[in-house]
């Protein structure tokens, strides 16, 4: 069943109570990453291995997004500053235990590639955060498995 989560700003990823940080580097400049981030939504399932379904709503200042298992977000774009931040929080979820959701990507230059740095914040039932902790390992081969096809997607 699908709820509501708190509406967070983007000050959440520095506060929330759970805050998973990865980085990889993209052989990609800024700007091309920033595109396949904030522009082109409904690309992240050819790259982003757990996404199934995503696409721009309200005109492009929110997002549908489907994870493989069922999961799913109706989501807020908080910031989309090229090339360097894309940002967003979860409106609406089915994901058990969640009270309030964000993520954030922030693009920096790595010689001629872009660090690329995800930060998921949340909060939610203690046993919500705590398998969010848990998942920490396959949360960071998620954003690794991602960028390395973005990469191959961005170089095709």
């Amino acid at each position: 069943m699908a709820h509501r989560l708190r509406p967070v700003g983007r000050g959440f990823v520095e506060t929330a109570p759970v805050r998973l940080a990865f980085e990889r580097v993209a052989s990609a400049a800024p700007e091309p990453v920033f595109r396949a981030l904030a522009e082109d939504v409904p690309g992240w399932t050819e790259w982003f291995g757990p996404v199934t379904l995503a696409r721009p709503v309200d005109g492009g200042t929110g997002r549908e997004i489907r994870l493989r298992g069922g999961t799913r977000f109706l989501e807020t774009v908080l910031a989309a500053e090229a090339p360097e931040v894309y940002a967003y929080r979860v409106d609406v979820t089915n994901a058990p235990g969640a009270r309030a959701l964000a993520e954030e990507w922030r693009l920096t230059p790595a010689g001629t590639g872009t660090r690329v740095r995800w930060t998921f914040a949340a909060d939610g039932t203690a046993p919500f955060r705590l398998a969010l902790r848990c998942a920490r390992p396959v949360l960071g081969r998620t954003l690794r498995d991602a960028v390395t096809a973005l990469d191959r997607r961005l170089a095709g």
